[in-house]
């Protein structure tokens, strides 16, 4: 791993990831969830998007149960009914992840406030202890180009969630049009995010294929696309 990599073993044991719609948490979660996997973490994640019905970790447990992760999803994930029946798995893992080390809970909430609301159910027993909250950022999305516009949607989802983020995580791309200027002004932008929410940048996520190939500043996280449309 190069110096400038984030290293998935600085997560705490019980991470979950918000945002706005369409940023790319699920990616981003299950990119995660299996290189912790694969640095030796035992990882459960918890699929708590009980809004899209389209874009939901548990759409992906196949993937991610064959490398090792343990998947808890509502009742009706990989539907299109929206019906918000939360798993009562998700307090268990809680006690779960944080009785031994080495392990990780992963928490793939919904888009923005709606979303955070399932998350919500479950943030006495998070912040009872140590945990990440990661606020992901994506420049390319509608209403969150202007970072007062993110900010925005970041303290509707901890007033929602009843939880405070802890890091910004920069998820800024344009699918198969990602380049370095893409990514070069979805670091600034990500930047004057956590500037102005007071909180630190965790790492800019980079297609692991352009890896070589762009010079982004700041900490690196390579990732893969395991999450694609329906029609793809």
């Amino acid at each position: 791993m190069a110096l400038n990599e984030f290293d998935v073993k600085r997560l705490k044991s019980v991470t979950a990831i918000t945002g706005h719609y369409g940023v790319g948490k699920t990616n981003l979660a299950i990119n995660l969830a299996l290189d912790a996997c694969y640095s030796g973490f035992e990882v459960q994640v918890a699929d708590l998007d009980v809004v899209n019905p389209y874009f939901r970790s548990s759409d992906y447990r196949s993937l991610l149960e064959d490398a090792g992760v343990q998947v808890i999803a509502p009742r009706y994930a990989g539907t299109t009914l929206d019906v918000p029946a939360v798993s009562g798995q998700v307090s268990a893992a809680l006690d779960w992840a944080r009785a031994e080390q080495g392990r990780l809970l992963l928490i793939d909430a919904g888009g923005d406030d709606v979303g955070a609301t399932a998350l919500g159910r479950f943030a006495r027993g998070i912040g009872e202890g140590d945990y990440d909250l990661l606020y992901v950022v994506n420049r390319s999305r509608n209403l969150t180009h202007d970072p007062a516009e993110a900010l925005s949607v970041l303290r509707e989802i901890e007033a929602a969630s009843h939880l405070r983020a802890t890091a910004v995580a920069n998820n800024t791309h344009l699918a198969d049009f990602t380049d370095g200027e893409v990514l070069g002004r979805g670091v600034s932008f990500a930047q004057e995010v956590a500037a102005s929410a007071g909180l630190p940048l965790a790492f800019t996520a980079v297609p692991a294929s352009a890896l070589e190939d762009v010079d982004v500043p700041g900490v690196r996280y390579p990732v893969s696309v395991h999450v694609r449309k329906p029609w793809e």
